[in-house]
């Protein structure tokens, strides 16, 4: 389907096709975290988003990473908003969100809320607002360089006709030590031009999936760190009509995370986290493989020693050479996975933390 066409089909389906959560027909456009993993201040504040803004959700996860207060954040494909005014709760008075969206009908709920959002959060003016234009196009919406501490996606980059595009205007308007925390659909394949060219199919975030390895690639050419796997979970689609068009095709929903970092890495290093993180107070997990229990004196490589200290995470941890004895030192137990169909084949998450397993034999933090 043309570039053109996909995207005033998916306007459409947005727009004028979906008015509620239950009118989607598969769920990949429905969050794959339970409300049970969702941290209390993160649930408080959903709980105190508009009901019309949440009844016109839809995405594939949660994407609200930790430590946000005062961050300036973008919200790609923000929708009705509801991402956005959680997200304006959580930085505070002093934080800035920018929601972009295509989609008229979903900015005009949007915009409808922000002076409700201001009041229920108890705020002078408001923190957030929200802008039309194209993902691939923020220089058009008048989004500048290195301008966002944190960038957030739910479900929408497969959405795009330009993947490359989206993923190089992230890196471009994202600080250094900015972090891209977002979930989206991938295939275990390239998908056939019958399943490229089904209306439907895009608008449920189906044919549009990026192979996961095309995914990675794109990425490192832009110049973000290595993805970070955070959750995955599989994508169910049940209707004969659907599943003949996609045959053998396998879909996933992810959360990953990356960061645009300089261009020179640290060094390995041993970090401890210090606990101070809200609801995080006892482990802090960065991806599925990397739990950091709070004083644990942990070795981690160039890589992970990178993001944690050139990133808003810098506070948050005390960092010593790697070469340091003494005391107890752990690291991950487990090679990292970028490939979530070999995440998801072995099991899901990584069964430890980085401390002794607990008497339930399921890991965690001492």
């Amino acid at each position: 389907m043309a570039e053109e066409l996909v995207t005033d089909s998916v306007k459409d389906y947005y727009g004028k096709v979906l008015s509620k959560t239950d009118d989607l027909k598969t769920n990949a456009c429905v969050s794959i975290e339970g409300s049970a993993k969702i941290a209390k201040h993160i649930r408080k504040a959903i709980a105190q988003v508009h009901d019309e803004v949440v009844i016109k959700y839809y995405g594939c996860g949660l994407c609200i990473p930790t430590t946000l207060e005062d961050m300036s954040i973008l919200d790609l494909g923000s929708g009705s908003g509801r991402d956005c005014y959680i997200l304006s709760k959580l930085v505070g008075k002093n934080g800035h969100v920018v929601g972009i969206d295509m989609t008229d009908e979903q900015l005009e709920v949007a915009n409808k809320y922000i002076d409700y959002h201001r009041e229920k959060f108890g705020f002078a003016k408001s923190n957030v607002e929200f802008v039309k234009g194209y993902i691939e196009k923020l220089g058009e919406a008048g989004l500048k360089d290195n301008t966002f501490d944190i960038i957030v996606s739910n479900c929408v980059i497969n959405l795009s006709p330009d993947k490359h595009a989206v993923i190089a205007e992230a890196y471009r308007v994202l600080k250094e030590g900015g972090e891209l925390y977002f979930s989206d659909v991938y295939a275990d394949r390239e998908l056939s031009d019958d399943i490229r060219k089904h209306k439907v199919l895009w608008g449920e975030c189906i044919a549009g999936a990026l192979y996961w390895k095309d995914f990675v690639d794109i990425s490192k050419k832009v110049g973000f760190s290595r993805p970070r796997l955070v959750e995955a979970g599989i994508i169910e689609v049940t209707k004969p009509e659907l599943k003949e068009v996609l045959g053998d095709a396998k879909f996933v929903s992810v959360t990953y995370r990356m960061f645009k970092l300089p261009k020179t890495e640290k060094p390995a290093s041993q970090v401890i986290y210090e606990g101070n993180i809200e609801d995080s107070e006892k482990e802090f997990k960065l991806d599925y493989n990397h739990i950091f229990c709070a004083g644990d004196v942990v070795s981690v490589d160039s890589d992970i020693s990178t993001i944690l200290q050139c990133s808003r995470l810098a506070d948050e941890f005390t960092f010593q050479p790697s070469a340091v004895k003494g005391g107890a030192s752990c690291s991950p137990k487990e090679e990292d996975i970028v490939d979530p169909f070999e995440y998801l084949a072995k099991g899901g998450p990584s069964k430890g933390a980085c401390c002794a397993p607990s008497d339930n034999s399921k890991g965690g933090c001492c």
